[in-house]
C-alpha cells in the first residue's frame, strides 16, 4: 500500500455538489473517515456567484474540498444550450477553486469528466492523451469546462504550490442516479426500461444501435473509495482516471440488466439509430500503481443500482432534461418510484456508510 500523505481524520472537508451522485457517495465514504463533512445548499450559496463562494469559504474555513458539483445533462441539453454548459462549469468551477486557495485549504480534488479525452483516443484512453486530438462534438462544451478545470488546478499548483489534484471518473452508476428515458444515461435507461418491461409483462425490449459498442462501468460508491484513496496518497500535476479498467458490449449488459432485474423477454435492437463511439475505456494503470482497484463487480453493483431505484433513491430530471441540472446546486430531491413496493433481487447487498454532516446544510 502507498504511504498516506494526508490524512482526513479530523479535518474540515467541503463537498460541492454534495446533492449529486458521486457527491452523496463521497459524503457516505467520508463519514467512517473520522472527518467533519461540510456542505452548502444552493439557498445559502450559489456557487456561480463569487462572492458568495469566498464569503462562505472564509467562514467555514475548510481544511479539504472535493470539486463534485456541475451542470449535467444529455446530448440534447449539451447541444442545445451550450452556453449555459461551458459558461456555469467555467464559472463554478473557478469560483471554488480560487476561493479555496484564497482560504489556505490544504488540498483540493476536482472532479472530471471521460469525455475529456479525444472521440478517437487510442483504446485503453491513458492520462497522456488529453488534447491529442478533436472531442466528440456532442458534448465538447462540457468537456472544455471540464479541461480548463483541471488546468486550472495545474496552474494553482505550479504558481501558488497548491496540492490541488484531478480525477478522471469513467461512467459511473448506482444511488441518486438519473432514471428519467428522456435524459438518463445507459445503464439507469436499462434499469427502468427492463423494469417496466417485467411489471408491464412485455415481450421485448429494444435497445439504439447494434449493441456492439463497449462501454466501462463504475458503481459510484468505489469511485467515492477511490477518490479518498488519491486524496490521501497523491499529489501531482497530472490528473488520474478512476475506472474499472474492464469493458462490457451494450447488448451484452442489456442481457446482464433483464437477468437481475428478473425481465425474461426478448432484447431486440435497432440498427437504424446510431452506435457512437465503439469503444471507451480508460487505462487505469496509474490509478493500480497508486493501490487501488474496485470491489463492487458489475453484476452486484446492478443489482443495488436497481435496489436504489426501487426504494426511490434516485433522480428524475425530465422537467430539466434540456437546459441540464446543476448537480449539488439545485432544488431537485428525490422521487420515489412508483412501483417502490416491488421486491428487489437477493444479491449481494451494496453496504453504504450513514454520513455525519456538520450543521452547514442539507444531509
Amino acid at each position: 500500500m502507498p504511504e498516506v500523505i494526508y490524512s482526513l481524520a479530523g479535518k474540515r472537508v467541503y463537498v460541492a455538489g454534495h446533492r449529486g451522485m458521486v457527491g452523496s457517495a463521497i459524503v457516505r465514504r467520508l463519514a467512517s473517515e473520522g472527518c467533519e463533512i461540510l456542505t452548502a445548499p444552493r439557498a445559502e450559496v450559489d456557487l456561480r456567484c463569487q462572492e458568495q463562494v469566498e464569503a462562505w469559504m472564509s467562514k467555514y474555513r475548510p481544511d479539504a474540498v472535493f470539486l463534485a458539483a456541475a451542470r449535467v445533462g444529455g446530448i440534447l441539453a449539451n447541444a442545445t444550450y451550450p452556453a449555459d454548459f461551458l459558461y456555469d462549469n467555467l464559472v463554478l468551477q473557478a469560483n471554488v477553486i480560487h476561493a479555496a486557495h484564497r482560504a489556505d485549504v490544504e488540498k483540493l480534488m476536482f472532479l472530471g469528466s471521460s469525455c475529456i479525452y479525444p472521440k478517437f483516443a487510442d483504446q485503453p484512453i491513458v492520462e497522456e492523451a488529453l488534447l491529442t486530438g478533436s472531442l466528440e462534438p456532442t458534448n465538447e462544451w462540457y468537456a472544455i469546462a471540464k479541461i480548463a478545470g483541471l488546468k486550472l488546478c495545474a496552474a494553482y499548483r505550479k504558481q501558488h504550490g497548491k496540492d490541488f489534484i484531478s480525477a478522471m471518473p469513467t461512467n459511473l452508476y448506482g444511488p441518486g442516479d438519473n432514471f428519467d428515458l428522456d435524459s438518463s444515461h445507459v445503464m439507469p435507461a436499462l434499469i427502468r426500461k427492463a423494469h417496466e418491461a417485467k411489471i408491464n409483462r412485455q415481450r421485448e425490449i429494444c435497445i439504439w444501435g447494434t449493441g456492439t459498442p463497449r462501454r466501462e462501468f463504475l458503481h459510484v460508491d468505489d469511485c467515492a473509495d477511490a477518490c479518498l484513496h488519491l486524496m490521501k496518497t497523491y499529489s501531482a500535476e497530472s490528473h488520474v482516471n478512476i475506472g474499472s479498467g474492464e469493458d462490457i458490449a451494450i447488448l451484452e449488459l442489456a442481457h446482464l440488466v433483464s437477468k437481475v432485474v428478473g425481465f425474461e423477454g426478448k432484447i431486440t435492437h435497432d440498427p437504424t439509430k446510431q452506435d457512437g463511439t465503439p469503444r471507451k475505456l480508460l487505462s487505469v494503470d496509474k490509478l493500480r500503481t497508486l493501490g487501488w482497484s474496485p470491489r463492487i463487480g458489475l453484476k452486484e453493483g446492478i443489482a443495488g443500482a436497481y435496489r436504489s431505484f426501487l426504494d426511490g433513491h434516485y433522480l428524475e430530471r425530465s422537467n430539466r432534461a434540456i437546459s441540464g441540472d446543476l448537480t449539488g446546486q439545485s432544488d431537485i430531491s428525490f422521487e420515489r418510484a412508483k412501483t417502490s413496493t416491488l421486491s428487489a433481487p437477493t444479491l449481494p447487498t451494496v453496504a453504504h456508510h450513514p454520513s455525519r454532516m456538520a450543521n452547514l446544510g442539507e444531509g
